[in-house]
């Protein structure tokens, strides 16, 4: 059966801040032609300012994935990319006045829940997916991480996350064909640890974090003095440490929501495959560098039967 790619039915648009920049973003999503695929415009520089959401434009993997071609750059696209992916739309225009795309609530859930207020508008080409036929094994010695993708005739993800944390365990996440993307998936946030706060934010990063848009993880107690001084960086009210072991600004959406969240980030950053995957994937202690190469080697392998460069 072939099933044809689809696009939006109307544009929407979103504002709120770079999760690092700090800049304020106005971002407009809409619809595109077949084949067009996911497409960014830097509207701040120009009408020509485009690049196409591929990995082979990927420069960084550090904290977010970055696309870099010529003077155009945009980063921290994963969780838009995760949105599109994840709910079937095949060609989108994604316009943005500012270098990287706003974190909102950390999560893909606030676009999911405006491009599912129409639905999606089927087209008239037919969706080409990338079906490997042999198994991919990735392994990153530094960090331990694995990926493996099997042949398969759907997506599906297992996932396990283990950051030798008291407080996070070994969590698991799986996604298939039962799996309601936008209700179970989408709304999972990005998480940090409370001993990486200061170093990020000292490093030029996390400009735009306010502690809505991330889980914050803190393994030990930590003197309240401490919190404190973090709640006057971050502009925020009395922080505490709550007994579960997270700090007590905000509540958690699923027990293993940062293991889903990291499936998330692994839909986002496999979407700049450039077509969808037909394949078992599995995935132990992932990120955006190990997720992007082996986004490569699937693209690698589309072009030796798509006939494209």
């Amino acid at each position: 059966m072939y099933i044809n790619q689809h696009t939006l039915k109307n544009k929407y648009s979103f504002r709120g801040k770079g999760l690092h920049t700090g800049k304020t973003v106005n971002l407009t999503v809409e619809p595109a032609p077949e084949n067009a695929g996911i497409r960014f415009k830097r509207t701040d520089l120009g009408e020509d300012a485009v690049i196409e959401a591929l990995v082979d434009y990927v420069t960084t993997t550090a904290r977010g994935t970055t696309l870099e071609k010529g003077e155009v750059k945009v980063s921290t696209l994963e969780h838009l990319m995760a949105a599109l992916y994840g709910l079937g739309v095949d060609n989108a225009l994604v316009s943005l006045d500012a270098p990287e795309v706003p974190i909102l609530d950390g999560s893909s859930r606030p676009f999911v829940k405006e491009f599912c207020k129409d639905g999606l508008r089927e087209q008239d080409a037919a969706r080409i997916y990338i079906e490997p036929k042999e198994k991919i094994r990735y392994k990153d010695p530094e960090t331990g991480s694995e990926i493996t993708i099997m042949p398969d005739d759907h997506f599906s993800v297992d996932l396990m996350i283990d950051y030798n944390s008291k407080v996070l365990g070994n969590q698991y996440a799986r996604l298939d064909e039962d799996t309601d993307f936008a209700s179970e998936i989408a709304p999972c946030r990005t998480f940090v640890f409370f001993h990486e706060l200061e170093p990020l934010f000292k490093n030029n990063l996390i400009k735009g974090g306010d502690l809505d848009n991330a889980i914050v993880i803190v393994e030990h107690p930590v003197p309240q003095p401490e919190l404190d001084r973090l709640a006057d960086i971050f502009k925020t009210e009395k922080l505490e440490r709550a007994p579960e072991g997270y700090l007590n600004h905000l509540e958690l959406r699923f027990p293993n929501e940062c293991a889903r969240h990291k499936l998330l980030d692994i839909m986002g950053d496999f979407s700049l495959v450039g077509y969808p995957l037909k394949a078992k994937v599995i995935a132990h202690k992932s990120g955006h560098k190990i997720n992007t190469k082996v986004a490569r080697q699937l693209r690698e392998i589309a072009k030796t039967y798509l006939k494209f460069k």
